[in-house]
């Protein structure tokens, strides 16, 4: 049955660009007609941008984001053309296009949607990872390497954005090494994800650089390698190493960007740093701000402990639940600190079920506020997310969690059972996304609340994964209740 749905990369490259994605492949069509170094062409570019009111905001975000020459506010698009270049600023449309096209499919599942989402990041992150890679090279170069890298894998980008049934069922197979889920998507398909990126890179006229390093990915120029090294690194940051041989194909790759930026791991690890902010920064710039969760920090060794940690806890979030309950009984009755107890608690839990943030938000002696004390991502990391929300002006949501004393999950903050709890601020912290809250009491005395979150729209909080959130919570309450009468 699977030959017969078997297509050539041809068909698949004639599918996409025709069916699936017709707004990237028009405006990718429209963009080739100017020169990148004529600049006569910027009035009739600059034309063609402004009909469009999606792509006139992108390029005025960009350009008046970051670290510019000129610290005036950029108003219009052809002097945004004038001072970025005509080359930058088609890869701006086409960045910005790519972006609102497959994150507005509202069509996909929750899984193809999280893959959607990775591969996505991972490209506009090994984008800007090659091109400051290249800090020596002309401008116009440094934009040919940002494309080429940022398209590099296209075509598996392109293939997910499509409802298809054997999408659908390939996406139940990411479990597999990266490696054995390649190989079995090429099997499935009848071609490799690499071939379609060839095929849409001709199609849309990607740029020669791009089908070149496709073509011929052995060739040792530092633009290529540049493009791979990026697209490998972004992987690696992504997807953190989680044995010692990952490790050091990581390491691997880290030497060789500093051999051809002759630069020593410590600066290169500063230069990587400063490209993630750029990153988040400009995918706020673009309205992507969904994506930031995946453009995190580089992985250290200490990191191998933590993914062998995860993964085990992914097997079995039961036993990981269980595990901690009973840590925080034996931290209770050995005299540690409330503050110790509390921030053991939400680190477990931000790293049993990956929530993208999980904060502890303390009740003011007067209650007339709630402050977020700490904060840990999906990796039990510690994240800097301070917030001071008044609760008897605005703060409706959590004020009516605090009155109730009982866990509450907003699957979707605009349902109309929440409208009168939503307010300006309680959206912004939601971010599109979904929150659980569970209120932190000694005594029945309430002194604050955990909340715990997936930013933007990709993930859920199903109903047994809060279920026993909620369950670790309230042994945790009693556990400071016991604690507090001993003392």
């Amino acid at each position: 049955m699977a030959e017969n749905r078997k297509r050539t990369a041809a068909r698949w490259v004639e599918l996409l660009s025709k069916n699936e994605l017709p707004a990237i492949t028009s405006v990718a069509s429209k963009l080739d007609k100017f020169s990148n170094d004529d600049i006569s062409s910027i009035p009739k570019l600059c034309k063609v941008i402004l009909h469009n009111q999606s792509l006139s905001s992108s390029v005025l975000k960009v350009v008046n984001s970051g670290n510019r020459i000129s610290k005036r506010q950029i108003t219009t698009v052809s002097r945004a053309a004038i001072v970025l270049g005509i080359r930058t600023v088609k890869n701006i449309c086409l960045t910005s296009k790519i972006l609102d096209g497959l994150l507005e499919n509202k069509n996909l599942s929750q899984q193809v949607c999280k893959r959607l989402g990775m591969l996505m990041a991972n490209a506009f992150h090994a984008a800007l990872l090659a091109k400051m890679m290249l800090p020596e090279y002309e401008d116009d170069t440094q934009e040919e390497v940002y494309l080429a890298a940022m398209l590099y894998n296209i075509g598996e980008t392109a293939f997910w954005s499509c409802d298809s049934e054997i999408a659908r069922e390939l996406i139940e197979k990411t479990s597999l090494p990266a490696n054995q889920f390649q190989k079995h998507c090429q099997e499935t398909l009848g071609m490799s994800f690499n071939e379609l990126s060839r095929g849409l890179a001709e199609t849309w006229h990607l740029g020669d650089l791009l089908r070149k390093s496709l073509d011929t990915p052995e060739s040792r120029t530092v633009e290529m390698q540049a493009i791979s090294l990026a697209n490998k690194l972004s992987f690696y940051i992504t997807s953190p190493p989680n044995n010692k041989r990952e490790f050091n194909e990581f390491n691997e790759v880290l030497n060789s960007i500093s051999h051809i930026m002759h630069i020593d791991r410590q600066i290169l690890r500063e230069r990587i740093d400063e490209t993630r902010v750029l990153a988040i920064s400009l995918l706020n710039s673009y309205g992507a701000s969904v994506l930031d969760e995946y453009i995190r920090k580089l992985p250290k060794e200490d990191d191998l402990t933590i993914s062998t940690r995860n993964a085990t806890i992914l097997l079995s979030q039961e036993k990981a639940i269980l595990m901690t309950v009973k840590e925080i009984t034996r931290l209770s009755k050995k005299g540690h600190s409330i503050n110790e107890l509390l921030n053991y608690t939400l680190q477990q839990i931000a790293t049993i079920f990956h929530f993208s943030r999980s904060s502890f938000w303390m009740l003011s002696k007067d209650k007339s506020h709630l402050e977020s004390r700490v904060s840990y991502d999906d990796y039990g990391e510690v994240i800097y997310f301070h917030r001071r929300l008044d609760i008897n002006k605005n703060l409706h949501l959590m004020d009516h969690v605090l009155q109730n004393e009982e866990a509450t999950l907003v699957a979707n903050y605009r349902d109309p059972k929440w409208r009168n709890y939503i307010t300006e601020d309680i959206e912004k912290l939601i971010a599109n996304g979904v929150i659980g809250f569970a209120p932190i009491m000694i005594s029945n005395k309430v002194i604050g609340m955990f909340s715990v979150q997936y930013l933007g729209a990709v993930e859920k909080i199903n109903s047994e994964d809060f279920s026993l959130f909620n369950f670790t919570i309230e042994h945790l309450n009693m556990c400071l209740t016991a604690f507090s009468m001993r003392q």
